[in-house]
């Protein structure tokens, strides 16, 4: 045994465990409002729990350990903390890449565990609304940033003749909707533009009601408890589906449903989790976090449904490829892509 390796490992594993405790308090932070606090201006531990009413001892601890972890800055000289503007974009801008977000997702789902190891037993199913809330909101708050950022600038333009529809008028089905983020988000850049969302989740829908009505397009905008293979309405001429086809327990079904939804002319916007054909290419640290988080939300779910799927968040393109062309459609193309995500459009 080469104890220099077993040495170089545990450091590996120091440096998970430390990353794996920190996630409560990233999601204290963001709770209380920390980053948001120390954003507006420099503190000492005093002054940081003054201005975000906290006590100042487990300020002082949350700050040293996040110091520690170069989530925060710190200067020793006058004793200060303080966020760069590069960590302010992170952890403290709802409208940037949300970091504290994705944690809250990571503590929720593992919230789960207890019941998860028993499912490796049986190979039973864990539904996606078994979950705690914490699961929900915070995917929504950690997927709509890209969303905001990609779909109107880079995605819908990357599609055949989509843009010129939505711009004149279309009618556009939002499948596994969750919140509403992405239908929300059409409808207020396409004010000639109807979307129906759609998500078997009922607490979802209900949120996605309450973000429409916000928002103000609540004429334009309408939301059901359906799954994906029983969705209403037909003749439409944009289906999108983000990040949720690969969830399914049957999603050569929800294709084939898309596919007598959509007009003929029609195009289905499938994004998809960003993942190689062969497994071991995804073995870096995007791949790491999404079979992570697979493990806890996407085989349980996929296993929880009829439909004898369970593709996993990192299904890749020849996979997503085969259920599309077994539903039925005949044109599939990868548009874009981030080091998150992968777009395609699908046509009949």
């Amino acid at each position: 045994m080469d104890h220099n390796k077993v040495t170089e490992f545990l450091g590996q594993v120091v440096a998970d465990m430390g990353a794996t405790d920190a996630a409560g308090s990233v999601v204290i932070g963001h709770r209380l409002g920390l980053y948001r606090a120390l954003a507006h201006a420099r503190a000492t531990p005093d002054q940081l729990a003054e201005r975000a009413q906290c006590h100042p001892r487990y300020v002082t601890e949350w700050l040293h350990g996040q110091a520690a972890g170069g989530y925060i800055s710190y200067h020793s000289a006058t004793g200060e903390f303080w966020l760069t503007e590069e960590q302010a974009f992170c952890l403290a801008d709802p409208n940037g890449p949300n970091v504290p977000a994705a944690f809250l997702t990571a503590l929720g789902m593992l919230r789960a565990e207890p019941q998860i190891t028993e499912a490796f037993r049986t190979g039973a199913g864990f539904a996606w609304h078994d979950h705690h809330e914490d699961v929900f909101t915070g995917c929504d708050a950690f997927y709509r940033p890209g969303y905001v950022a990609q779909l109107v600038p880079n995605w819908i333009p990357a599609l055949d003749a989509v843009e010129a529809k939505l711009t004149a008028g279309a009618r556009v089905a939002d499948i596994g909707c969750g919140l509403g983020s992405s239908s929300v988000l059409l409808a207020q850049t396409y004010p000639q533009t109807s979307v129906a969302g759609s998500d078997y989740h009922a607490e979802s829908i209900e949120l996605a009601r309450k973000h429409a009505a916000e928002a103000g397009v609540t004429t334009r905008v309408t939301f059901e408890v359906a799954s994906a293979q029983t969705f209403s309405g037909t003749d439409y001429d944009l289906v999108m589906t983000f990040d949720c086809l690969h969830d399914m327990g049957d999603p050569v079904g929800a294709g084939r449903h898309v596919r007598q939804a959509l007009a003929p002319d029609g195009t289905w916007l499938v994004v998809e989790p960003y993942a190689a054909d062969k497994v071991e290419d995804n073995f870096n640290p995007v791949g790491r976090l999404y079979y992570s988080a697979s493990v806890f939300l996407c085989v349980p779910n996929g296993l929880s449904q009829p439909g004898g799927y369970a593709l996993g968040a990192q299904a890749g393109e020849a996979a997503i490829r085969r259920v599309t062309t077994d539903a039925g459609f005949t044109r599939f193309r990868r548009v874009a892509q981030t080091p998150f995500n992968l777009v395609y459009e699908v046509r009949p």
